[in-house]
């Protein structure tokens, strides 16, 4: 049945956290290697055991972003052999946030959600916050720093209006997994430019994996109300 493959695809999610969280702590990279690649090919798994039609309608934007997240993870994996590795990565990430402004976007005009001007002020404080606070250590890597921080604050912007969309709890699983998105990416910024913490890759993946999972639970309860209607 489809929960049982619902299910199954959240164990198979679990399992690959978990299993890149231990490689982390025991500094394995080959057990990395093997799990961190499988976080996003479950939530895929997940999204088109719950939603019929991922290639359809908003559902493909979603698909598209969680495509070149997996690109993101894996060209990351690669970021000690090489400087290019970290940018090619955050490149694939930044297209990820743009797919998912897209979604969102278009989420909001099908539900005819107002833009809120608060929702701006709140992500300007938090850009210039966190790129004041980051810039003296970002080096040659600022401008795409900044960059990716104005799309990914983009895109908490759009998810904070899911809130105001109709159907309540779908609205509340995409903002909260936008939020924990850019909180693992703040972290991951931090450990990487200002200085490395305990528990920070493990508190990255985690976030990370879960920001993605509640992005995509959203849109399927979303589609599944909408598309019931």
């Amino acid at each position: 049945s489809n929960c049982m493959k619902q299910k199954s695809w959240i164990l198979l999610l679990t399992v690959a956290l978990i299993g890149n969280m231990i490689g982390w702590q025991l500094g394995i990279e080959t057990i990395q290697f093997i799990f961190k690649p499988l976080i996003i090919p479950a939530i895929v798994g997940f999204f088109y055991s719950t939603v019929k039609h991922i290639t359809e309608g908003v559902n493909k934007w979603i698909l598209v972003a969680l495509i070149f997240s997996l690109g993101g993870d894996v060209l990351l994996m690669f970021q000690d052999k090489n400087s290019l590795f970290f940018l090619a990565g955050l490149s694939s990430f930044l297209l990820a946030h743009i797919f998912y402004i897209i979604y969102f976007h278009r989420v909001r005009t099908k539900e005819n959600v107002k833009s809120n001007p608060l929702f701006l002020v709140i992500v300007v404080v938090y850009y210039s916050v966190l790129i004041s606070f980051l810039s003296p250590f970002l080096g040659d890597m600022k401008l795409p720093v900044c960059i990716y921080g104005i799309v990914i604050s983009f895109m908490f912007m759009l998810a904070m209006h899911m809130l105001y969309i109709k159907n309540k709890i779908a609205g509340r699983w995409m903002m909260i997994g936008a939020l924990l998105f850019v909180v693992s990416d703040s972290l991951l910024a931090i450990n990487k430019f200002y200085k490395p913490f305990d528990m920070a890759n493990i508190l990255i993946m985690l976030t990370y994996g879960v920001a993605q999972f509640y992005i995509v639970k959203g849109a399927a309860y979303y589609n599944n109300l909408v598309g019931n209607e």
